[in-house]
């Protein structure tokens, strides 16, 4: 990995700045763990039976962002990138995938989400969530994709230290 490029998050900005802030954090560290590396590399898996890599975590994160941002806020039946049915596994299988290919779709769907909470008048605004059959607001959508981030990047630390034994943010 290159040297640390991300921007930190503010100290005191308002809530909004603060969850804008950290998701692109998180989209960052993501590419950071992912940077130096081979398509074959980046395809290299965890550990049998397991299908997760780097390139699937990438493919995984753009139908989070898609399924939670896109759907929830415009479309409630856009279809998924890598599965005809709601499967956010499908995505894992990045056995075929390049890095061309992950990363054009998910840093697409990572620009959309950005312009829909741009457009949003505030945080308040309502989404049906097509999966639960409910109305969520677009702050529990960003702290829930947060915490998709947060959590798939903890694998992304690991997946990465077994690909060349590189550590550390």
């Amino acid at each position: 990995m290159s040297s640390d490029h991300r921007t930190a998050p503010p100290t005191r900005g308002s809530e909004r700045e603060t969850l804008r802030a950290f998701l692109d954090y998180h989209r960052a560290t993501l590419t950071m763990k992912c940077e130096g590396l081979t398509d074959e590399e980046l395809r290299q898996r965890s550990m049998p039976p397991s299908t997760l890599s780097l390139l699937g975590l990438v493919r995984h994160m753009a139908e989070v962002e898609r399924a939670w941002f896109r759907r929830v806020f415009e479309d409630n039946d856009a279809p998924m990138v890598w599965s005809d049915t709601i499967d956010f596994q499908a995505a894992y299988d990045a056995s075929a995938s390049t890095r061309a290919e992950a990363f054009t779709v998910w840093e697409a769907e990572a620009e959309n989400s950005r312009r829909i909470e741009r457009e949003a008048e505030s945080l308040d605004l309502t989404g049906r969530q097509p999966r639960w059959d409910r109305e969520v607001s677009l702050r529990m959508v960003m702290v829930h994709v947060l915490l998709e981030y947060g959590r798939h990047n903890g694998h992304a630390d690991f997946l990465r230290e077994g690909v060349d034994g590189t550590v550390g943010a």
